[in-house]
């Protein structure tokens, strides 16, 4: 059967009129397993929900306060939806739909089903992917799962499914919050153990009514957790909460998960100094190991002293920890003392005087959520960079790429490679060098061979700005964030003597200011050094790439991950024999230059190549040779290289083929070039123009430049063919 008759998407009015014309839909009329999405485009709501009998449940909502305004309704079906299926299309299309923010939700549903069920991987993932295009031509959501997947607001999500661990967190937090005898509750984890997530869900679930409440899959926890929430709410009817985020980007970030989440406001994030503006009954803390003390301010002196000064508090002897504690009834600390990163961080201490208190529950975090290889990966780096690890031992996982680099810019081409595939792939670097671009564009701040690299131009979201593929972050724009892939670069200050098997810190080579100065025991220096790289180590979901400044630290680090061998790291073959677009794709003789457009071209189907696992396979999928230097940041000269076939949407910062086709003639064919497409607008009454397209080399040759196509070019005198999705070979 054809893949496009595995799910139906049809719209009608929502009113009690339009009931009967419902009916008339087959899978409405015989009551069988369907999902629904109710939606309102002028007041931007939206509401999902799934039912075997729609007609009944559609006229309870028509009567409910907060839907009947809603003015249209999407029914989706299929003769496949069984109960599973439609409780995971529902569960997976409110995650989405919360993250893509066309709409803001009015669901109430929580812990939403993220279970297995037959055929889940083989067929209903992609009838789910059918919904998502046709609700993305109806206008219902308008980002494709891709973009969303990447997307810190989708990560951050209160919509999201808790694990065994994080529902058990989640009740032990309940339970305090509605103690008369507890106060403050610490929530220990290391990075990665969903801290943050479980922050934002238990502040959505806070603010959600009881009434709306869908909890399924809580299961036999369920009626206790609706208790303590009855409970909780006749404590605090309409309580005053926070969530404080100390660093600023992140608390960017989660202003803008909450911006599109009913009944959450992103005024709701705050900064531990607007603490002083009132106070709060519920006061959750993330990142908690971040608040400050009044040690190394610099610029924030003034704003710690005021704070202090209106709370009554010694700005000597107090920190931002003791803030939250007066200024709250109640307080949540989302806690890892090894992320502690500077002096400026409040004193380990001051936890530890909360969490012996008799008034205070304390409660740890264990799984491992961020990177695919779990734990195991996790234990690995805190062993690695303790050197607690046996001479011999290496880390190997099937899930998780883990390689140490001999040549920086072998990473660098790498990182920007797996950044085409897969979004996400990020530079990130110990604080080793002095930013000198931050007041001089035009210098580099960090040069390696012949790598030149700059630091971070923002630090307020970094990870998502434009040009950080580019660029080089640091810890304090990193912290807190997912990545698919970070190339971590050990800096100078940071060495392994061989001598006395000891890793050691040079002082003179940590350009971090605020963190390092006072500090006089260079062990602490040295916990603080090793707390930034195992944090940065920890960011990536698919994996880690490593170069180290220091040779001796290189060969320290060889000997317990993977050295990467080459230019481009060579696929397996497939063991299944190549089958036509399943396996593998076309190979089509272009020759695309990679500099400017190549001579004429046979455009002949050559043969079939593998595709590596993982990347797409489809009959708009095919391969083709790109060759010369100007792309070399990316693509190796003669590398095989996957393209998809007619893209269609932004192209803009993507990378392209383009064809000429005014030098033609009906023997040759036409002439093709590879290049990143950028197009720069103006906006007029009829809408946003291209006024200039520039097709940009990205090659480590400063002489190859860009070719313009101005708006005086005939559109079909260039025309992009494929979209760029990453080397093969």
């Amino acid at each position: 059967m054809s893949h496009t008759h595995l799910v139906e998407v049809n719209r009608y009015r929502f009113s009690a009129e339009t009931l009967t014309e419902i009916e008339s839909d087959a899978y409405a009329a015989n009551n069988w397993p369907l999902v629904y999405i109710l939606s309102d485009r002028k007041t931007r709501r939206a509401y999902v929900g799934e039912t075997t009998d729609t007609i009944t449940r559609l006229g309870t909502h028509l009567k409910h306060p907060h839907k009947q305004s809603l003015t249209t309704v999407h029914l989706v079906s299929s003769e496949r939806f069984n109960k599973s299926a439609t409780l995971d299309i529902e569960s997976s299309l409110i995650k989405y739909m919360s993250a893509d923010g066309c709409f803001n939700l009015l669901n109430g549903n929580l812990g939403l089903s993220d279970h297995n069920y037959y055929q889940r991987d083989e067929l209903y993932s992609k009838i789910f992917r059918e919904t998502w295009d046709r609700l993305r031509r109806y206008g219902v959501v308008e980002r494709s799962i891709e973009a969303i997947d990447n997307s810190d607001v989708f990560k951050y999500s209160p919509y999201k499914s808790l694990s065994a661990d994080q529902q058990q967190g989640l009740i032990e937090i309940m339970r305090s919050l509605v103690d008369p005898n507890l106060k403050n509750v610490v929530v220990q984890g290391g990075a990665g153990t969903g801290k943050s997530v479980l922050a934002i869900f238990l502040f959505k679930l806070i603010h959600s009514d009881l009434e709306e409440l869908d909890l399924r899959e809580f299961s036999e926890e369920e009626k206790e957790l609706r208790t303590l929430l009855l409970q909780l709410k006749q404590i605090f009817p309409h309580p005053r909460m926070a969530l404080v985020v100390p660093m600023n980007s992140f608390r960017s970030t989660l202003k803008k998960a909450f911006r599109h989440v009913a009944g959450l406001h992103p005024d709701m994030v705050i900064s531990p100094s607007e603490l002083t503006q009132q106070h709060y009954d519920i006061v959750l803390v993330d990142e908690s190991h971040r608040l400050r003390k009044r040690v190394n301010l610099g610029a924030y002196y003034g704003a710690f002293d005021r704070a202090c000064a209106i709370l009554g508090l010694d700005k000597n002897t107090c920190s931002e920890v003791h803030w939250v504690t007066q200024q709250s009834a109640k307080a949540v600390f989302f806690y890892d003392p090894n992320q502690s990163i500077k002096p400026s961080d409040a004193n380990e201490s001051d936890f530890d005087e909360i969490k012996s208190s008799p008034t205070s529950k304390v409660m740890t975090l264990v799984s491992q959520f961020r990177v695919r290889a779990g734990l195991h990966y996790a234990h690995f780096v805190d062993d690695l960079l303790n050197l607690r690890l046996p001479a011999d031992k290496k880390f190997s996982s099937s899930k998780y790429e883990f390689l140490v680099f001999d040549e920086l810019s072998d990473m660098v081409k790498e990182i920007e490679r797996r950044n085409s595939n897969y979004g996400l792939a990020r530079l990130v670097a110990g604080y080793s060098w002095r930013w000198v671009s931050k007041n001089t564009p035009d210098l580099h701040d960090i040069e390696i061979g012949n790598v030149r690299l700059r630091w971070n131009r923002t630090n307020i979201d970094w990870i998502n700005c434009q040009g950080a593929e580019n660029e080089v972050g640091c810890i304090h724009t990193t912290q807190g964030y997912d990545l698919n892939y970070t190339g971590v670069i050990f800096g100078h200050e940071i060495k392994y003597d061989e001598q006395r098997d000891e890793i050691v810190i040079d002082k003179n080579n940590y350009h971090d200011r605020n963190g390092k100065q006072a500090i006089k025991d260079p062990h602490e220096l040295k916990q603080y050094i090793l707390n930034i790289y195992q944090t940065i180590m920890l960011r990536g979901i698919r994996g880690t790439f490593i170069y180290a400044c220091d040779v001796g630290l290189r060969r320290y680090l060889k000997r317990h991950a993977e050295s990467y061998k080459s230019n481009v790291i060579a696929f397996p073959e497939p063991a299944a024999p190549l089958e036509p677009y399943v396996n593998a794709v076309p190979l089509y003789d272009l020759r695309a230059a990679a500099g400017n457009f190549s001579e004429f071209q046979h455009v002949e189907h050559e043969n079939w190549v593998p595709v590596p696992e993982g990347m797409p396979v489809g009959k708009n999928i095919f391969a083709c040779h790109v060759v010369g230097e100007s792309m070399n940041k990316i693509i190796p000269d003669g590398a095989i290289c996957l393209f998809r076939l007619n893209p269609g949407g932004s192209r803009n910062g993507k990378i392209v083929l383009v064809e000429c086709a005014d030098i033609q003639d009906g023997d040759a064919g036409s002439r093709y070039t590879v290049k990143e497409y950028q197009s720069f607008k103006t906006y007029t009454e009829d809408g946003a123009e291209n006024f200039q397209v520039l097709l940009k080399p990205r090659s480590t040759n400063p002489a190859l430049t860009a070719i313009e196509l101005s708006s005086k070019d005939d559109e079909h005198r260039y025309q992009v063919v494929g979209e760029f999705l990453g080397v093969i070979t």
